[in-house]
Protein backbone atom coordinates (compact mmCIF):
# COMPACT_ATOMS: atom_id res chain seq x y z
CA UNK A 1 0.00 0.00 0.00
CA UNK A 2 1.68 3.33 -0.92
CA UNK A 3 1.63 6.36 1.07
CA UNK A 4 -1.28 7.89 -0.77
CA UNK A 5 -3.58 5.08 -0.42
CA UNK A 6 -2.64 5.21 3.29
CA UNK A 7 -3.78 8.50 4.18
CA UNK A 8 -6.65 8.19 1.56
CA UNK A 9 -7.75 5.61 3.74
CA UNK A 10 -7.00 7.59 6.72
CA UNK A 11 -9.32 10.15 5.39
CA UNK A 12 -12.42 7.79 5.18
CA UNK A 13 -11.94 6.64 8.41
CA UNK A 14 -12.10 10.49 9.74
CA UNK A 15 -14.98 11.32 7.45
CA UNK A 16 -17.22 8.61 8.60
CA UNK A 17 -16.26 9.05 12.29
CA UNK A 18 -16.94 12.50 11.56
CA UNK A 19 -20.78 11.34 10.01
CA UNK A 20 -21.20 9.32 12.90
CA UNK A 21 -20.29 12.25 15.07
CA UNK A 22 -22.79 14.50 13.22
CA UNK A 23 -25.29 12.40 13.53
CA UNK A 24 -25.20 11.24 17.37
CA UNK A 25 -25.25 15.05 18.13
CA UNK A 26 -27.87 15.81 15.75
CA UNK A 27 -29.91 12.77 17.26
CA UNK A 28 -29.12 14.09 20.95
CA UNK A 29 -30.80 17.39 19.90
CA UNK A 30 -33.45 16.63 18.30
CA UNK A 31 -34.22 14.58 21.76
CA UNK A 32 -33.34 17.32 24.00
CA UNK A 33 -35.38 19.77 21.76
CA UNK A 34 -38.51 17.47 22.13
CA UNK A 35 -37.57 17.27 26.03
CA UNK A 36 -37.35 20.96 26.30
CA UNK A 37 -40.69 21.49 24.23
CA UNK A 38 -42.74 18.95 26.08
CA UNK A 39 -41.86 19.95 29.37
CA UNK A 40 -42.22 24.15 28.74
CA UNK A 41 -45.64 22.95 27.25
CA UNK A 42 -46.62 20.89 31.10
CA UNK A 43 -50.32 21.70 31.93
CA UNK A 44 -50.88 22.29 35.49
CA UNK A 45 -53.97 20.19 36.64
CA UNK A 46 -54.20 21.50 39.82
CA UNK A 47 -58.19 23.29 40.24
CA UNK A 48 -58.81 22.20 36.60
CA UNK A 49 -62.35 21.17 35.81
CA UNK A 50 -62.10 17.84 33.67
CA UNK A 51 -65.20 16.10 32.02
CA UNK A 52 -64.95 12.67 31.69
CA UNK A 53 -67.64 10.70 29.55
CA UNK A 54 -68.25 7.55 30.33
CA UNK A 55 -66.70 8.16 33.92
CA UNK A 56 -69.09 5.72 35.57
CA UNK A 57 -67.38 2.70 35.65
CA UNK A 58 -63.58 0.78 33.99
CA UNK A 59 -60.77 3.42 32.45
CA UNK A 60 -63.35 6.58 32.91
CA UNK A 61 -63.61 5.68 36.62
CA UNK A 62 -60.11 5.09 36.92
CA UNK A 63 -59.03 8.20 35.14
CA UNK A 64 -61.20 10.49 37.49
CA UNK A 65 -59.18 8.82 40.56
CA UNK A 66 -55.86 10.09 38.82
CA UNK A 67 -57.47 12.95 37.58
CA UNK A 68 -58.74 13.72 41.28
CA UNK A 69 -55.45 12.73 42.85
CA UNK A 70 -53.95 14.79 40.30
CA UNK A 71 -55.85 18.30 42.31
CA UNK A 72 -58.29 18.67 39.63
CA UNK A 73 -61.93 18.94 40.27
CA UNK A 74 -63.78 16.28 37.94
CA UNK A 75 -66.95 16.01 36.35
CA UNK A 76 -68.13 12.28 35.45
CA UNK A 77 -71.16 10.96 33.36
CA UNK A 78 -72.97 7.94 31.83
CA UNK A 79 -76.29 6.96 30.96
CA UNK A 80 -77.46 5.09 34.09
CA UNK A 81 -78.31 7.21 36.53
CA UNK A 82 -77.69 4.80 39.65
CA UNK A 83 -74.20 3.55 38.37
CA UNK A 84 -73.16 7.02 38.17
CA UNK A 85 -74.19 7.74 41.53
CA UNK A 86 -72.33 4.83 42.94
CA UNK A 87 -69.02 6.39 41.03
CA UNK A 88 -69.51 10.10 42.66
CA UNK A 89 -69.89 8.40 46.34
CA UNK A 90 -66.94 6.38 45.54
CA UNK A 91 -64.97 9.44 43.95
CA UNK A 92 -65.96 11.73 47.04
CA UNK A 93 -64.07 9.62 49.67
CA UNK A 94 -60.61 10.72 47.91
CA UNK A 95 -61.51 14.34 48.23
CA UNK A 96 -61.53 16.63 51.21
CA UNK A 97 -64.82 18.81 49.04
CA UNK A 98 -67.47 16.85 47.74
CA UNK A 99 -68.03 19.95 45.51
CA UNK A 100 -65.13 19.32 43.39
CA UNK A 101 -66.70 16.06 41.51
CA UNK A 102 -69.66 16.55 40.09
CA UNK A 103 -72.01 13.61 38.50
CA UNK A 104 -74.49 13.93 35.27
CA UNK A 105 -77.04 11.36 34.37
CA UNK A 106 -76.03 12.25 30.31
CA UNK A 107 -76.66 10.15 27.48
CA UNK A 108 -73.75 11.24 25.30
CA UNK A 109 -75.73 10.18 21.77
CA UNK A 110 -77.69 12.91 22.04
CA UNK A 111 -76.51 16.15 20.91
CA UNK A 112 -79.44 17.53 23.50
CA UNK A 113 -78.42 16.34 26.26
CA UNK A 114 -74.51 17.04 26.00
CA UNK A 115 -75.34 20.85 25.39
CA UNK A 116 -77.36 20.76 28.64
CA UNK A 117 -75.17 18.40 30.48
CA UNK A 118 -72.08 20.87 29.35
CA UNK A 119 -73.93 24.06 30.52
CA UNK A 120 -74.92 22.64 33.84
CA UNK A 121 -71.16 21.54 34.68
CA UNK A 122 -70.25 25.30 33.56
CA UNK A 123 -73.11 26.37 35.85
CA UNK A 124 -71.63 24.10 39.14
CA UNK A 125 -67.48 24.79 38.45
CA UNK A 126 -67.65 27.78 36.34
CA UNK A 127 -65.68 26.13 33.49
CA UNK A 128 -64.42 23.39 31.90
CA UNK A 129 -60.87 23.42 31.26
CA UNK A 130 -60.25 19.34 29.80
CA UNK A 131 -62.35 16.79 28.01
CA UNK A 132 -61.98 13.22 28.06
CA UNK A 133 -64.15 11.85 25.60
CA UNK A 134 -63.74 7.97 26.84
CA UNK A 135 -67.49 6.84 25.91
CA UNK A 136 -68.10 3.89 23.87
CA UNK A 137 -69.21 0.43 23.09
CA UNK A 138 -67.98 -2.90 22.29
CA UNK A 139 -69.82 -5.76 19.80
CA UNK A 140 -68.35 -8.84 19.35
CA UNK A 141 -69.05 -11.60 16.73
CA UNK A 142 -68.49 -12.54 12.91
CA UNK A 143 -69.23 -9.92 10.36
CA UNK A 144 -71.96 -12.55 9.24
CA UNK A 145 -73.97 -11.50 12.93
CA UNK A 146 -73.37 -7.90 12.42
CA UNK A 147 -76.44 -5.73 11.66
CA UNK A 148 -76.50 -2.46 10.05
CA UNK A 149 -78.05 -1.26 13.65
CA UNK A 150 -74.67 -2.91 15.06
CA UNK A 151 -72.29 -0.61 12.47
CA UNK A 152 -74.90 2.83 13.35
CA UNK A 153 -74.74 1.99 17.63
CA UNK A 154 -70.80 1.92 17.42
CA UNK A 155 -71.07 5.17 15.26
CA UNK A 156 -73.02 7.13 17.73
CA UNK A 157 -71.45 5.48 20.64
CA UNK A 158 -67.73 5.49 20.04
CA UNK A 159 -67.30 8.43 16.88
CA UNK A 160 -70.35 10.87 16.94
CA UNK A 161 -70.64 11.06 20.71
CA UNK A 162 -67.09 12.79 20.95
CA UNK A 163 -67.91 14.93 18.29
CA UNK A 164 -71.12 16.04 19.98
CA UNK A 165 -69.42 16.36 23.32
CA UNK A 166 -66.23 18.16 21.69
CA UNK A 167 -68.03 20.34 19.61
CA UNK A 168 -70.27 21.41 22.75
CA UNK A 169 -67.15 22.33 25.00
CA UNK A 170 -64.89 23.66 22.13
CA UNK A 171 -66.40 27.08 22.74
CA UNK A 172 -65.68 26.96 26.04
CA UNK A 173 -62.11 25.80 25.86
CA UNK A 174 -61.45 28.85 22.88
CA UNK A 175 -62.53 31.20 25.86
CA UNK A 176 -60.35 30.37 28.26
CA UNK A 177 -57.34 31.09 25.97
CA UNK A 178 -56.08 27.43 26.72
CA UNK A 179 -57.06 23.63 27.49
CA UNK A 180 -56.81 19.79 27.23
CA UNK A 181 -59.31 17.58 24.82
CA UNK A 182 -58.30 13.77 25.46
CA UNK A 183 -59.76 11.36 22.76
CA UNK A 184 -59.72 7.44 23.83
CA UNK A 185 -59.84 5.62 20.52
CA UNK A 186 -58.55 2.07 19.95
CA UNK A 187 -55.31 0.07 18.74
CA UNK A 188 -58.64 -0.54 16.54
CA UNK A 189 -58.37 2.68 14.97
CA UNK A 190 -55.10 1.80 13.41
CA UNK A 191 -55.61 -2.36 12.97
CA UNK A 192 -58.83 -3.44 11.76
CA UNK A 193 -59.54 -7.12 14.41
CA UNK A 194 -61.59 -9.74 13.48
CA UNK A 195 -65.07 -10.12 15.02
CA UNK A 196 -64.90 -6.31 15.77
CA UNK A 197 -66.01 -4.60 12.92
CA UNK A 198 -68.32 -2.59 14.06
CA UNK A 199 -66.02 -0.93 16.44
CA UNK A 200 -62.57 -0.93 14.46
CA UNK A 201 -64.91 1.48 12.03
CA UNK A 202 -65.95 3.61 14.49
CA UNK A 203 -62.39 4.03 16.16
CA UNK A 204 -60.45 4.12 12.77
CA UNK A 205 -63.35 7.73 12.64
CA UNK A 206 -62.18 8.52 16.00
CA UNK A 207 -58.92 8.62 15.21
CA UNK A 208 -59.39 10.62 11.87
CA UNK A 209 -61.34 13.52 13.72
CA UNK A 210 -58.78 13.32 16.88
CA UNK A 211 -55.65 14.18 14.90
CA UNK A 212 -57.61 17.09 12.39
CA UNK A 213 -59.32 18.31 15.52
CA UNK A 214 -55.53 18.52 16.74
CA UNK A 215 -54.04 20.21 13.62
CA UNK A 216 -57.15 22.76 13.40
CA UNK A 217 -57.08 24.04 17.41
CA UNK A 218 -53.64 23.91 18.35
CA UNK A 219 -53.74 27.98 17.31
CA UNK A 220 -56.51 28.49 20.12
CA UNK A 221 -53.81 27.05 22.70
CA UNK A 222 -55.64 23.70 22.66
CA UNK A 223 -53.45 19.96 22.86
CA UNK A 224 -55.92 17.29 21.38
CA UNK A 225 -54.10 14.01 22.13
CA UNK A 226 -55.04 10.68 20.60
CA UNK A 227 -54.96 7.68 23.09
CA UNK A 228 -55.15 4.31 21.20
CA UNK A 229 -54.75 1.48 23.96
CA UNK A 230 -54.45 -1.76 23.24
CA UNK A 231 -55.89 -4.47 25.76
CA UNK A 232 -56.56 -3.33 29.37
CA UNK A 233 -57.65 -4.86 32.47
CA UNK A 234 -60.39 -2.81 33.28
CA UNK A 235 -63.26 -5.37 33.29
CA UNK A 236 -65.31 -4.34 30.75
CA UNK A 237 -65.70 -7.26 28.96
CA UNK A 238 -68.56 -8.25 31.48
CA UNK A 239 -70.57 -5.06 29.55
CA UNK A 240 -69.38 -5.82 25.82
CA UNK A 241 -71.62 -7.26 23.63
CA UNK A 242 -71.68 -10.61 21.80
CA UNK A 243 -73.22 -12.19 19.18
CA UNK A 244 -73.29 -15.25 17.20
CA UNK A 245 -71.64 -18.49 19.50
CA UNK A 246 -71.72 -15.66 22.08
CA UNK A 247 -70.32 -18.05 25.15
CA UNK A 248 -67.06 -18.60 23.08
CA UNK A 249 -66.80 -15.21 21.63
CA UNK A 250 -67.12 -14.14 25.45
CA UNK A 251 -64.32 -16.43 26.36
CA UNK A 252 -61.53 -15.59 24.01
CA UNK A 253 -62.14 -11.93 24.23
CA UNK A 254 -62.23 -11.88 28.56
CA UNK A 255 -59.05 -14.48 28.56
CA UNK A 256 -57.24 -11.93 26.07
CA UNK A 257 -58.34 -8.94 27.96
CA UNK A 258 -56.88 -10.43 31.47
CA UNK A 259 -53.49 -12.23 30.90
CA UNK A 260 -50.67 -9.88 31.97
CA UNK A 261 -48.51 -10.45 28.99
CA UNK A 262 -51.54 -9.07 26.55
CA UNK A 263 -53.28 -6.43 28.60
CA UNK A 264 -52.27 -3.85 30.29
CA UNK A 265 -53.06 -2.76 34.22
CA UNK A 266 -56.06 -0.14 33.96
CA UNK A 267 -53.59 2.23 36.64
CA UNK A 268 -50.84 2.37 34.97
CA UNK A 269 -52.57 3.07 31.33
CA UNK A 270 -54.27 6.31 33.21
CA UNK A 271 -50.75 7.18 34.36
CA UNK A 272 -50.13 7.48 30.93
CA UNK A 273 -53.12 8.87 29.57
CA UNK A 274 -52.90 11.70 32.23
CA UNK A 275 -48.84 12.33 31.49
CA UNK A 276 -49.60 12.70 27.67
CA UNK A 277 -52.57 15.11 28.90
CA UNK A 278 -50.41 17.03 31.18
CA UNK A 279 -47.42 17.26 28.35
CA UNK A 280 -50.14 17.58 25.16
CA UNK A 281 -48.93 15.19 23.40
CA UNK A 282 -50.23 14.33 19.74
CA UNK A 283 -50.46 10.67 20.69
CA UNK A 284 -49.69 7.88 22.55
CA UNK A 285 -50.30 3.87 21.56
CA UNK A 286 -50.65 2.31 25.37
CA UNK A 287 -49.44 -1.29 25.47
CA UNK A 288 -46.04 -3.06 24.19
CA UNK A 289 -48.05 -5.29 21.94
CA UNK A 290 -50.19 -2.59 20.61
CA UNK A 291 -47.02 -0.32 19.48
CA UNK A 292 -45.62 -3.65 17.90
CA UNK A 293 -48.70 -4.16 16.49
CA UNK A 294 -49.41 -0.51 14.68
CA UNK A 295 -45.82 -0.45 13.97
CA UNK A 296 -46.00 -3.35 11.99
CA UNK A 297 -48.80 -2.51 10.45
CA UNK A 298 -47.36 0.64 9.18
CA UNK A 299 -44.64 -1.30 7.34
CA UNK A 300 -46.52 -4.24 6.30
CA UNK A 301 -49.87 -3.45 5.76
CA UNK A 302 -50.93 -6.58 3.40
CA UNK A 303 -49.03 -8.88 5.68
CA UNK A 304 -51.08 -7.47 8.57
CA UNK A 305 -54.76 -8.06 7.02
CA UNK A 306 -53.33 -11.61 6.05
CA UNK A 307 -51.95 -12.62 9.86
CA UNK A 308 -55.71 -11.24 10.48
CA UNK A 309 -56.78 -13.80 8.61
CA UNK A 310 -55.37 -16.55 9.39
CA UNK A 311 -56.09 -15.57 13.09
CA UNK A 312 -59.64 -14.97 12.18
CA UNK A 313 -59.79 -18.86 11.20
CA UNK A 314 -59.00 -19.58 14.95
CA UNK A 315 -62.15 -17.62 15.95
CA UNK A 316 -65.54 -19.12 16.53
CA UNK A 317 -67.96 -20.05 13.56
CA UNK A 318 -71.27 -18.11 12.89
CA UNK A 319 -74.29 -20.05 14.42
CA UNK A 320 -75.36 -19.57 18.34
CA UNK A 321 -77.59 -16.58 18.70
CA UNK A 322 -76.82 -15.79 15.16
CA UNK A 323 -77.50 -11.72 15.11
CA UNK A 324 -78.77 -11.53 18.72
CA UNK A 325 -76.76 -10.11 21.41
CA UNK A 326 -76.00 -10.74 24.82
CA UNK A 327 -73.70 -8.85 27.53
CA UNK A 328 -70.25 -10.64 28.43
CA UNK A 329 -71.86 -10.90 32.04
CA UNK A 330 -74.56 -13.23 30.45
CA UNK A 331 -72.39 -15.35 28.73
CA UNK A 332 -69.85 -16.99 30.98
CA UNK A 333 -68.45 -20.24 29.68
CA UNK A 334 -66.22 -23.34 31.49
CA UNK A 335 -63.36 -20.77 31.18
CA UNK A 336 -64.55 -17.46 31.94
CA UNK A 337 -64.58 -16.72 34.64
CA UNK A 338 -61.79 -18.94 35.53
CA UNK A 339 -58.17 -18.73 36.87
CA UNK A 340 -57.35 -17.31 33.40
CA UNK A 341 -59.88 -14.19 33.45
CA UNK A 342 -58.94 -13.22 37.60
CA UNK A 343 -57.25 -10.19 36.98
CA UNK A 344 -59.76 -8.88 34.62
CA UNK A 345 -62.71 -10.00 37.13
CA UNK A 346 -60.92 -8.21 39.94
CA UNK A 347 -60.86 -5.13 38.23
CA UNK A 348 -64.43 -5.21 37.26
CA UNK A 349 -65.06 -5.43 41.13
CA UNK A 350 -63.01 -2.47 41.94
CA UNK A 351 -64.15 -0.62 38.56
CA UNK A 352 -67.74 -0.24 39.19
CA UNK A 353 -68.42 -2.80 36.36
CA UNK A 354 -70.66 -4.96 38.22
CA UNK A 355 -73.80 -4.16 40.40
CA UNK A 356 -73.18 -3.48 44.27
CA UNK A 357 -74.66 -6.35 45.28
CA UNK A 358 -73.30 -8.72 41.98
CA UNK A 359 -70.12 -7.46 43.51
CA UNK A 360 -69.97 -8.27 46.93
CA UNK A 361 -71.47 -12.13 45.98
CA UNK A 362 -68.39 -12.29 43.29
CA UNK A 363 -65.66 -11.26 45.78
CA UNK A 364 -67.14 -13.44 48.09
CA UNK A 365 -66.09 -16.38 45.40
Amino acid sequence: MTWNERLTGRRDQDHGRNVLLAIGIGAAAVLGARALVRYAGRYDLRRKVVLITGGSRGLGLVLARHFLDQGARVAICARDEAEVLRARNELWTRTTDPADVLAVQCDVTVPAQVQGMVDGIVRHFGRIDVLVNNAGIIQVGPVETMTIQDYEDAMRSNFFSMVYCTTSVLPQLKANGEGRVVNITSIGGKISVPHLLPYSASKFAAVGFSEGLRSEVSKDGIAVTTICPGLMRTGSPRNAFFKGRHREEYTWFSVSDSLPLLSMDADRAARKIIDACIHGDAEVVLGLQAKLAAKFHDLFPGLTTALMGWANRLLPEPGGIGQQQVEGKDSHSEWSPSSLTSLSDQAAVENNEMKEREAQGFSKL
